[in-house]
């Protein structure tokens, strides 16, 4: 008897309606995931392992659990709204709002594309030894490609999927080469602040905790064609699960420098430097493994990062919000190539370039917090999937956060 027919007999119709259901579900939390994890976290996560080892583990935990608690609110956003994010805030406070979180989100997004694209430049330059420029542009081109699919969202989402199963396997072999200690993995659960480890503590929270990108989850829910109706489809809970992994892999990486890099005192500038490090302990097929890892989260946040921007920019002017519409997707393009060429040509994004960036988040990431909030907490638009009080009493605690590092931003820019 054919294999794949007593399967299927022996399988009620439920748990294969349960299976589908539960991939299904995971699509825009994984997109979520894979744009946020980008080699400007895993850089971070490397330096930090490589000079405080795993000290600073539970600082990635309390992040990644504010990063979970606004994309799990811009779910219920997107399961209960009739109109996008910005449309809804265009209502509220008016047309220059809705402009600014746009334009804001479209200049936060293009500022630190050039690094998404020189990771899948480096990545791919490491294992082939062609140049990075070469690869940057051959990679910028088969991400425009997918941009002008017509099915956009499912290839986005099978793209984000498979790369966060890459990363997922790379990262995690890379780990178990290493060996580490598990009680030297649980000492870093011990709350710790290192002398001289704040402004890595800084950094690490504002790149993992992405208001940019947890908004852009409605978008994602939305677009999936997700309503009230799959709100007990544990859609939820796969927000969480999404997040998770974005929280596992960057922990991954943590571990992994703590290992390799501290003992022999090396700290890394470039996530690349970490999979270099690799090979006098492990050989080649390491490093290349390892690379392989960094293409994944380059690649991801590459083409995640520019669809937030163009989304949003194209919906602040009010020309579309969905992933079919001619604008979104040209401005969407317009991001990709500015990034790459930015990298292609300074080699990565010139230090103006990243000042610009800092100084438009401090003003744009508090204002979507609070807009988030917001939303969350009207009735008239959320009904049932109102903010409950202990999520407005987390949500608080994570608007500080990012209230204090817009003012750490402040005097680091215009002070200092």
């Amino acid at each position: 008897m054919d294999p794949e027919v007593n399967r299927s007999a022996a399988e009620t119709p439920q748990e294969v309606e349960k299976k589908r259901s539960i991939l299904s579900q995971l699509g825009p939390a994984l997109i979520t995931s894979a744009l946020v994890l980008g080699p400007g976290s895993l850089t971070l996560s490397s330096k930090i392992g490589a000079i405080y080892g795993m000290q600073l583990i539970w600082i990635l935990i309390i992040v990644v659990f504010f990063m979970m608690m606004f994309t799990e609110m811009s779910t219920r956003i997107g399961l209960a709204a009739k109109e996008s994010f910005i449309q809804i805030m265009k209502k509220k406070w008016g047309r220059f709002a809705s402009v600014l979180i746009g334009i804001g989100a479209f200049l936060v997004t293009g500022a630190f594309q050039a690094g998404n694209a020189l990771g899948s430049g480096l990545a791919v330059s490491t294992v082939t030894g062609y140049s990075p420029t070469l690869w940057i542009a051959v990679v910028t081109i088969l991400g425009m490609g997918i941009v002008f699919a017509k099915n956009f969202y499912k290839i986005l989402e099978k793209l984000m999927l498979g790369l966060v199963l890459v990363m997922l396997v790379s990262f995690f072999i890379t780990l178990v080469l290493t060996k580490p200690s598990i009680s030297s993995i649980l000492s870093g659960f011990v709350p710790v602040i290192p002398d001289g480890s704040l402004p890595l503590i800084i950094a690490l929270t504002a790149t993992s905790f992405s208001i940019v990108g947890a908004v852009y989850q409605s978008y994602l829910v939305q677009e999936k064609g997700w309503n009230l109706q799959q709100q007990n489809q544990s859609s939820i809970k796969e927000t969480y699960l999404g997040i998770f992994i974005l929280g596992f892999i960057t922990m991954m990486i943590m571990i992994c420098a703590a290992v390799i890099l501290k003992p022999k005192g090396i700290v890394v500038n470039s996530v690349s430097e970490m999979g270099l490090a690799l090979e006098p302990l492990y050989g080649n097929g390491a490093t290349i493994l390892f690379m392989v890892g960094l293409f994944g989260a380059s690649f991801s946040s590459q083409v995640g990062n520019a669809t937030i921007g163009g989304t949003m920019i194209a919906d602040g002017l009010g020309l579309g919000s969905t992933l079919s519409s001619k604008a979104v997707r040209g401005f969407i393009l317009l991001v990709m190539l500015f990034g790459s060429s930015i990298a292609m040509i300074f080699g990565a994004a010139p230090i103006n370039l990243i000042i610009f960036a800092q100084a438009i988040t401090i003003v744009i990431v508090p204002i979507i917090a609070v807009a988030i909030l917001v939303v969350a907490n009207d009735e008239k638009i959320m009904g049932s999937l109102k903010n409950t009080l202990w999520k407005n009493i987390v949500g608080f605690a994570g608007l500080v956060v990012l209230i204090l590092l817009a003012v750490n931003n402040i005097v680091n820019i215009f002070i200092k």
